[in-house]
């Protein structure tokens, strides 16, 4: 009961003392867990927080200057690529240029060729059909020179067996042959 006294006169005699004032015991025991909470946040908190500030921006700006590094080297990579298309390209060109003129030269050629190879080929013809002409020309002479001999011996009833002689009737009778055949041949083709 005592005690229960006591804690009512004290608590009378707050209640008659200022309300402004505040009572000594609350302000102390404040500023003792004010200055506890500010040594923990200044001592633990603060630094963890500064430590994250410090990792987030470090980040931020090296992923930014990772980023502009990778967007110069993809920008240089762009030019590189375009550089070598274009060569590529001019190449390719040249290339096709290059063969063009190949093909219009093997082209000229194998028409070079062609024309050489008929042209030998038609000469060779020529001389081949005038030397097989001269042949029959000539074996046809000597046939025809012998049956005009065995003839002539036959109509005139002696015998021709002078060479020279019977050489002379048969070229004789050749000339007037191919003169005959010149006029007929003429004749016709003034009709």
């Amino acid at each position: 009961m005592i005690n229960s006294m006591m804690i009512m006169a004290a608590a009378e005699a707050e209640e008659q003392a200022n309300p402004l004032i505040p009572n000594i015991w609350e302000i102390v025991v404040t500023s003792v867990g004010f200055l506890v909470l500010m040594f923990i946040v200044i001592k633990f908190i603060v630094p963890a927080m500064e430590k994250s500030y410090v990792e987030r921006r470090d980040a931020i700006e090296g992923g930014l200057e990772r980023a502009q590094a990778a967007q110069a080297e993809a920008a240089q990579l762009k030019n590189n690529y375009e550089q070598l298309l274009q060569e590529a390209r001019t190449e390719a060109s040249q290339i096709r240029e290059q063969a063009r003129i190949e093909a219009a030269q093997i082209v000229a050629e194998a028409r070079q060729n062609a024309s050489a190879e008929a042209s030998r080929i038609s000469e060779q013809a020529s001389v081949q059909i005038a030397a097989e002409r001269q042949q029959a020309v000539s074996a046809l002479r000597t046939e025809v020179g012998t049956l005009a001999t065995s003839l002539a011996s036959k109509i005139v009833g002696e015998a021709l067996n002078d060479d020279a002689r019977s050489q002379r009737v048969v070229d004789r009778f050749l000339a007037d042959l191919e003169q005959e055949q010149a006029s007929t041949t003429s004749a016709g083709a003034t009709e």
